[in-house]
């Protein structure tokens, strides 16, 4: 899809006019250049949607106004850690980061903790990291790959017709040759154990546009399902390359980072039928959404160039990115007060959000993404996935949320998170010290 549907200003920007250390800075890394602009453009235009909407809507967060400035990272590790330097200290501090990208922020999570400045790794990032007491200022809110990973275990289970139909079956995962795509390997592994079906690893190598071979071998091993493990180029290609083969798409389970519009426009007539998770779900049918539209763009303050780009997966997966950031704010001014907060501040909020079913409706985003709540241990706050299927021009829900299954996470996240804390010296938090 070209960049240019997607046009959106690169200039430095800020919300309501020159951010002041009267309110509350928010920085934006994004990528709205490079290989995966038109992803990066929405997501990082419905979070700054967001703020705008707050301020117009409500003049703020308990009258403290919500400025940020955008840097280009372009998906770049060195690039966005010197987006981070730049912007951590900027009018009056850094509220929280989220780079939408694994590379950077395991490139800057030592920098935040000593400079206490929270991470905001929604769907992405290290898994383990739910163990606030190991990763202080670290969220993976809503749900983490290794969650997700086991919950497209239960999804084939479900579309078999029970978890006990699994034994015996073969499952391909074919994912992309990078550390991002190697880290559910662990978890899937558990999962066949558990399971009894019969699973074999297939890598491609990044940045994924070359298959042919990898397909053929599954055509020989006629798996039941693939698990696609995918980011950028490499989802059309495998979707093109399935179809070339004639492997059903309908088989074919992928990660939310290969479940987009772009994704499946790019691959044509060969992504119909094709399934992905999902922890925010698309359209413009979410009421939070609409008053977007009404009260963001009906001002002329959008983002976007083109407003039908709003309701898309990647830009409501933007726009609930900046709900979590305001919700975790609001919950840090019940203990600190209406005021500029500080980032060590703002991750007390983060570890005390809680978007009930009540506070949802209130938001206006029920059953947009499943309710939220963290702790000083819990930094996940869900766990939960929920799958969608491309129809030939629109993502259908397939499922509803599933939990993760914790009886395999929770064992390897206590064996990172213990190998973790004994490489970097350091000692688990005391949790009920903290309340």
């Amino acid at each position: 899809m070209k960049q240019t549907i997607i046009a959106a200003s690169l200039v430095l920007a800020t919300v309501a006019g020159s951010a002041l250390a009267a309110d509350q800075f928010i920085p934006i890394p994004s990528y709205r250049v490079g290989p995966y602009a038109s992803g990066g453009a929405k997501f990082y235009g419905g979070m700054i949607d967001y703020l705008n909407y707050v301020n117009l809507k409500e003049g703020g967060v308990g009258g403290v106004k919500l400025t940020y400035e955008e840097c280009e990272t372009e998906y770049k590790n060195d690039r966005g850690v010197e987006c981070y330097e730049r912007l951590k200290a900027k009018n009056g501090g850094a509220s929280a980061f989220n780079f939408m990208s694994t590379g950077i922020t395991y490139a800057v999570m030592d920098r935040a903790d000593k400079d206490k400045i929270p991470l905001m790794t929604m769907g992405f990032g290290r898994a383990d990291a739910q163990d606030g007491r190991a990763f202080k200022y670290t969220f993976p809110l809503i749900t983490s790959y290794w969650s997700q990973a086991t919950a497209k275990i239960q999804f084939i289970g479900q579309r078999l017709g029970g978890m006990d139909k699994l034994r015996g079956k073969k499952i391909v995962n074919l994912y992309h040759g990078s550390a991002y795509g190697k880290e559910t390997i662990p978890v899937l592994d558990a999962m066949a154990k558990k399971h009894g079906f019969e699973l074999k690893h297939i890598e491609v190598p990044a940045p994924g546009t070359e298959q042919q071979s990898q397909w053929l071998d599954i055509r020989r091993e006629r798996p039941d399902f693939v698990v696609l493990r995918s980011w950028g180029v490499m989802t059309p290609a495998a979707l093109k390359s399935a179809q070339k083969v004639g492997y059903p798409r309908e088989q074919i389970v992928s990660n939310w980072w290969g479940g987009s519009e772009e994704d499946a426009i790019a691959a044509g007539e060969a992504a119909k039928g094709y399934i992905a998770g999902s922890f925010a779900l698309d359209g413009k049918q979410f009421p939070v959404i609409q008053d977007i539209e009404k009260v963001v763009y009906g001002a002329g303050k959008g983002n976007l160039s083109d407003k039908g780009y709003m309701g898309t997966v990647n830009y409501n997966r933007g726009v609930v990115s900046g709900i979590l950031m305001v919700e975790a704010i609001r919950a840090a001014q019940k203990k600190y007060g209406a005021k500029t907060l500080s980032g060590d501040q703002i991750r007390w909020g983060m570890e005390n959000i809680n978007i009930d079913a009540k506070r949802q409706q209130a938001l206006g985003v029920t059953d947009m993404f499943p309710q939220v709540r963290t702790s000083c241990q819990n930094h996940e706050g869900s766990g939960y996935t929920r799958f969608m299927q491309w129809d030939g021009k629109d993502w259908k829900p397939v499922s509803g949320w599933i939990k993760a299954d914790t009886s395999v996470t929770l064992p390897l996240i206590k064996a990172s998170v213990e190998k973790y804390v004994q490489e970097k010296g350091i000692t688990l938090r005391d949790c009920n010290a903290e309340k």
